[in-house]
């Protein structure tokens, strides 16, 4: 195994022969946010419960944090925030957090100065002495959230951390995120609000029926093709055929078009053939496929313009 913060090798789990994952294979360097994205029962979760020790694969090895998988020095540099948790409801906030700390090693010095950082980072400073049974669905997953930031972790898996969020909620999570970043932590973050992954993710992996599709750098996998709108008047048959060189035209209205170019560098020359085939330009707007885009034409089985079968990130 290598130094990476993460690395699988052929991972795989089967239930009654079938995979909930099969040779998931990830080379994860420290101090970032890797997206880990997939439909409904594509295989995410049962990977993580793999890697935070809740299932164990049925073939492959992997380790974390440099160590094999269940290596007790390992898991106590590890925080886990799951998709659907339940807290003891008759405890506060602040008694949750004693017992997690507890369960994770922290000692009592140690859990007297980080309860009330992380309560304060997570926004419930002035809620710790509320029990658990009264908080919202998004107290309560704030809550999950401090509970798995309590013992300083190297490496978090976060599994839906915003679901349960309103929109400020969902920023101020993103703001954690970044921080733990910036603090060099590596977050490994599940969810299914893509634009909330495209705003925080360095790298990202797609996993469906249980086998990882594409994985790369965030900036790399969204650049692959790029859409140009065109506003002009003087729309013509000749500057059709000619622009079709350079992709895939898609006629709007007379003064409007739409071109999936094959090379991001031909902007320009699109611009000189509306021009010299007659056609006066009013406007120009560039943009690249959203993670959305991406994510909605792999999953229906379009090719991407880059594919990774290996995370090697």
């Amino acid at each position: 195994m290598s130094n990476s913060v993460i690395e699988t090798v052929n991972l795989t789990k089967l239930y009654d022969g079938k995979a909930g994952c099969r040779e998931i294979c990830l080379d994860i360097s420290g101090g970032q946010i890797f997206g880990f994205l997939g439909p409904n029962g594509a295989g995410k979760s049962t990977l993580v419960k793999m890697l935070v020790g809740l299932l164990v694969p049925t073939s492959g090895r992997a380790a974390l944090l440099g160590r094999p998988l269940g290596d007790l020095e390992a898991r106590k540099k590890i925080g886990f925030l799951p998709e659907n948790f339940s807290y003891q409801r008759w405890l506060t906030g602040y008694e949750l957090l004693k017992l997690h700390g507890s369960l994770s090693g922290v000692d009592k010095k140690q859990q007297r100065r980080r309860i009330p950082e992380v309560l304060e980072l997570v926004g419930m400073a002035e809620k710790g002495g509320q029990k658990v049974g009264s908080y919202s669905k998004g107290m309560q997953q704030r809550i999950g959230l401090a509970c798995a930031l309590l013992p300083d972790p190297e490496l978090v898996f976060l599994d839906e951390p915003t679901s349960a969020l309103d929109p400020i909620g969902r920023r101020e999570v993103r703001e954690i995120i970044k921080m733990l970043k910036l603090r060099g932590k590596t977050v490994f973050l599940n969810s299914h609000l893509l634009s909330e992954v495209e705003m925080v993710c360095d790298q990202v992996a797609i996993i469906n029926k249980g086998r990882i599709i594409t994985s790369g750098a965030m900036q790399e996998l969204l650049s692959g093709r790029t859409e140009v709108e065109v506003a002009l008047n003087g729309l013509n048959r000749e500057m059709e055929q000619k622009l079709a060189a350079f992709g895939k035209v898609t006629i709007v209205n007379e003064g409007k078009f739409v071109i999936r170019l094959f090379r991001k560098e031909d902007i320009p020359l699109v611009a000189r053939t509306v021009v010299e085939s007659g056609g006066e330009l009013y406007r120009l707007l560039p943009g690249s496929d959203s993670l959305e885009d991406l994510f909605v034409n792999l999953v229906e089985g379009v090719a991407p313009d880059v594919d990774h079968s290996r995370a090697d990130i």
